[in-house]
């Protein structure tokens, strides 16, 4: 598949809260995908003081963390620290861990981790629906 046919990794999901970024996250994740995530949570910081997240995983392929700028993921970071409330990961892997790690543990971002099937149960968490998307 050459470059401009590949599908992108990454999709928003409409909710029905506006201080919720809510991403479905599809295969594997390139470095033009990480992009795209970044890109987002910085609309996201530029929109709202404060929000919170939703991180679906569908059928995880892996991320090309050494391909990804640690200009980028360096930036990403500090705009999650400073922004994000809470962070719900829905689906396999829970890589909730893992970013917790990379956090002070006195940071104020609380993350949760759900399994696919209790999707349900993290939208409720973070107060909010899913909205279907228009077409």
């Amino acid at each position: 598949m050459k470059f401009l046919e590949e599908v992108p990794a990454v999709r928003r999901i409409e909710s029905d809260r506006g201080d919720l970024l809510a991403l479905e996250i599809v295969g594997h994740v390139t470095p033009a995908d990480a992009e795209n995530i970044f890109g987002l949570l910085e609309a996201a910081c530029a929109l709202h003081p404060s929000f919170d997240v939703l991180v679906r995983m569908t059928n995880h392929d892996g991320v090309d963390w050494d391909a990804i700028a640690a200009e980028t993921i360096q930036q990403g970071k500090a705009q999650g620290i400073r922004h994000v409330r809470r962070c719900a990961a829905v689906g396999k892997p829970d890589w909730t861990g893992s970013v917790q790690s990379w956090l002070e543990p006195d940071m104020p971002v609380e993350f949760r981790h759900f399994e696919a099937e209790d999707e349900q149960s993290a939208w409720a968490w973070l107060g909010a629906r899913e909205r279907p998307a228009h077409v």
